[in-house]
C-alpha cells in the first residue's frame, strides 16, 4: 500500500505550481520540484497536508503520464491509491494499475484520453493489493478491444481481500486497535468501489512465459506491444507481484518493490525484494532504463539519481537486519511486542519507514523479520516468544523418541 513523500530540497530547486489539464478541461493544481539535476518530486506542504491531489498529473512525455493516488490516513478513514501509468505505444494504450475510488477513476479517463488517438487496450496489474486494482473494470469501457492482465498468485486476496487481510493481521493481533476480522473489515471498507476483475480480465500466467533478456540482465515474464512493454515477474512485495518495463520512454515501473527495507505482507519474499532492487539498478547502470516511477512516491527519478537510490535500500535491508540481530543478543526467546518496540526506533533511525509508517504495519514488518533471522513462535499465541529452534539432526530425534514411538 502508499510511501509517504518527503523532502530535503534546497528552496532555488522549487518550480513554480502548474497547472495540468484534461481533455475534459478540469485543471488540476501540482507542483514540481527540481530534484538533484533531474528528477521531479512532489512534495507536502508545510501546513501537514499533501501539496498533490488525488489525480494529479505529471507528463512524462506526450505519450506517457503518471497520474498520482494518494497515501492511507486511516485516522479519517481515507484509502491509499495508488499511482498508475498511462501510455500509448503506437495504437495501443498500456494502462498500468487503476488505483481506486471514483475520484481517480476520473482522472484515469482523462489521462488516458490525454494520450490518444488509440483503438486498442492493454491493461496491466502489478499486484492484488486494492489499492491498485479497484478501478480494473475500467477496462470494460474504454470501447476498444482490450486485454487485461492480473497475477494468478494473486487472484485469492483479489476475490476476498478480507480474508487476506484477516490472515495478515492475525500474525500481530496484539499490535492492533481491533480483531483481525474487524480490522481487515474495517480497513477494506475504506477501498469503495472495488472492482478488480473485468469482462476481459485473464492471468498472466495464461500466456507461456517468455525468458526477457534487457542489456546483460535476463529476466522471465511476458511482452507485450511488439517487446515495446514488458512485464518482469518480481514477486518480493506480494506472491504475484510484477514490474513493468517501457521500452519507448525508458520507464521502469517498481510498483511496490521499493516500499520499505523489509516486506510487511505475509505473503512478502524479502530476497526477491533484494534481488529486483539489484537487477532494477543494473538496468540504469547500463542505461537500459531512464526514469523510475513506483506505486506511491510521488515523483519521477531520472538517471544517475536512480542506482543511489536503490542502493540505498538495499543498504538500508542489510542495516536493519544487522540492527536486527543485535537486539536479539544471543537469540533466546523474544516477545514480538518487545522485539517490535527497539525495532520500530531501529526502522525510524535507519529512514526506512516505508509505505505506512504507523504501529501496524511496524509490528508486520517486525513478524517478518524475526521470520527472515530464523526464530519461530512457540505457540499460535499473537505474542507468544519467538526462539530458535535447536538444531538436531532427525536421526537423532528418532533416536529420543525411542523404538516404536
Amino acid at each position: 500500500m502508499t510511501a509517504r513523500v518527503t523532502a530535503r530540497v534546497p528552496t532555488a530547486f522549487l518550480a513554480r505550481p502548474t497547472a495540468v489539464v484534461g481533455l475534459a478541461g478540469t485543471p488540476r493544481r501540482m507542483r514540481r520540484t527540481l530534484v538533484d539535476g533531474g528528477a521531479y518530486a512532489l512534495h507536502r506542504g508545510t501546513a501537514g497536508g499533501p501539496m498533490t491531489a488525488l489525480g494529479d498529473v505529471i507528463e512524462i512525455d506526450e505519450r506517457t503520464l503518471l497520474v498520482l493516488g494518494q497515501e492511507l490516513d486511516t485516522a479519517h478513514d481515507r484509502p491509499d491509491v495508488a499511482n498508475a501509468l498511462v501510455h500509448r505505444v503506437g495504437d495501443t494504450l498500456v494502462l498500468v494499475d487503476t488505483g481506486v475510488t471514483t475520484t481517480f477513476r476520473t482522472a484515469l479517463r482523462e489521462a488516458v484520453d490525454r494520450v490518444g488517438p488509440w483503438f486498442r487496450a492493454l491493461v496491466l496489474t502489478t499486484h492484488g493489493h486494492p489499492d491498485h486494482v479497484g478501478n480494473d473494470d475500467l477496462a470494460d469501457e474504454l470501447g476498444v478491444p482490450v486485454e487485461h492482465y492480473v497475477p494468478a498468485p494473486d487472484l485469492d486476496q483479489m476475490r476476498d481481500p478480507v480474508a487476506y487481510w484477516t490472515r495478515t493481521f492475525e500474525r500481530v493481533a496484539g499490535a492492533l486497535p481491533l480483531a483481525p476480522p474487524a480490522l481487515a473489515t474495517h480497513l477494506m471498507s475504506l477501498f469503495e468501489p472495488m472492482r478488480p476483475f473485468g469482462a476481459t480480465t485473464r492471468t498472466y500466467e495464461q500466456r507461456a512465459p517468455e525468458r526477457i533478456r534487457i542489456g546483460s540482465s535476463r529476466f522471465t515474464g511476458w511482452t507485450f506491444a511488439d517487446g515495446a512493454v514488458r512485464v518482469l515477474r518480481s514477486q518480493g512485495h506480494c506472491a504475484g507481484h510484477v514490474v513493468v518495463h517501457l521500452r519507448d520512454p525508458g520507464v521502469l515501473h517498481l510498483s511496490d518493490e521499493g516500499n520499505g527495507p523489509c516486506g510487511a505482507m505475509a505473503d512478502a519474499d524479502q530476497l526477491k525484494i533484494q534481488t529486483v532492487l539489484g537487477a532494477v539498478a543494473l538496468l540504469f547502470e547500463e542505461g537500459q532504463a531512464a526514469l523510475l516511477t513506483d506505486g506511491h512516491t510521488f515523483a519521477l527519478r531520472r538517471g544517475a539519481e536512480v542506482v543511489p537510490y536503490l542502493d540505498g535500500l538495499l543498504e538500508q535491508a542489510t542495516a536493519l537486519q544487522e540492527t536486527a540481530l543485535g537486539l536479539l543478543g544471543e537469540g533466546g526467546p523474544v516477545r514480538p511486542s518487545e522485539f517490535g518496540a527497539r525495532y520500530v526506533e531501529a526502522v525510524t533511525a535507519l529512514g526506512g519507514g516505508g509505505a505506512n509508517p504507523n504501529a501496524m504495519f511496524f509490528a508486520m514488518m517486525a513478524v517478518n523479520q524475526l521470520r527472515e533471522l530464523g526464530l519461530r513462535p512457540e505457540s499460535p499465541d499473537p505474542d507468544a516468544p519467538w526462539f530458535r529452534p535447536p538444531l538436531r539432526s532427525p536421526t537423532a530425534r528418532a533416536a529420543e523418541r525411542g523404538p516404536g514411538s
